[in-house]
């Protein structure tokens, strides 16, 4: 499971979902994006997306049909020309523009990928699921035979402890603004099934931020944001265990983790 927030540079590591069919199987790869290296966590979420291009048999470069084809998207036309990996541009929320506004957008990303390695233009609505299937046909397509990764009904490879932090962190700042969301980290030590019930699970989530004046941010007055960001995270969470859920949630100082190796180790990032 990725999460889903409106705030760039919400995804933070690779997380994989698995896609099984009758005639293959799909591993998609969702990266952070790529950036400028201000910080150490920055410089490392770059290694992690030009290391997972070097690595997979096919890379999907997402626009923004809505957005328009702007600088972002042309800098990644130019970095992805290199990689020798064949890439699937993926044009999503076709949905929201009449068909008078979307074709100039296709026929600018057709301009700009129409040299190899680009292979494909595959425009899709996620938010609908049009075209979808299309586009894991177009994938497919690039595939080498091979055994199946995974056993099938496995959707992610993503631990329960590591789905659990990414939640609390979703919930935490979907409504903060500007530079804080960048600054709150969460890890998770253990989920654990209660002892006496086997419909229970505890989860002990802690939130880090950079500095003590976010402290406050996070908990809000009298804990009220904090409590909405866990109860919504808790509702989440129930339904992805298939359990009840206890959760608890603390919120600690991690000075300046973004620009401290040691921590970013610490943090799994």
């Amino acid at each position: 499971m990725t999460i889903v927030t409106p705030v760039p540079g919400t995804t933070r590591t690779a997380v994989r979902a698995v896609v099984t069919r009758d005639d293959a199987q799909v591993v998609l790869l969702d990266t952070p994006g790529l950036g400028r290296p201000r910080t150490p966590m920055a410089s490392r979420m770059n290694q992690l997306v030009r290391d997972t291009w070097a690595s997979v048999d096919a890379v999907a470069l997402l626009v923004d049909a809505e957005a328009g084809v702007g600088s972002g998207d042309e800098y990644l036309v130019r970095e992805l020309a290199g990689v020798g990996t064949p890439v699937v541009t993926v044009v999503n929320k076709t949905d929201a523009l009449p068909s008078e506004r979307l074709l100039p957008v296709l026929e600018r990303v057709a301009a700009l990928t129409d040299a190899a390695p680009f292979a494909d233009v595959v425009p899709v609505s996620a938010l609908a699921g049009d075209n979808v299937d299309r586009l894991l046909d177009v994938l497919v397509t690039h595939l080498p035979e091979a055994p199946r990764l995974f056993a099938a009904g496995r959707v992610s490879d993503q631990p329960e402890a590591q789905l659990a932090a990414e939640v609390v962190r979703e919930k935490v700042i979907a409504d903060l603004r500007d530079e804080l969301p960048h600054s709150v980290a969460v890890t998770v030590d253990a989920v654990e099934p209660d002892a006496s019930r086997d419909d229970l699970v505890h989860i002990d989530a802690v939130i880090h931020v950079e500095r003590a004046s976010q402290k406050g941010i996070i908990i809000g007055r009298g804990g009220e944001r904090l409590k909405a960001a866990a109860s919504a995270a808790r509702v989440e969470l129930e339904g992805l265990l298939g359990a009840r859920v206890h959760l608890t949630t603390h919120v600690r100082l991690a000075k300046d983790w973004q620009r401290d190796p040691k921590q970013l180790g610490r943090l799994g990032l």
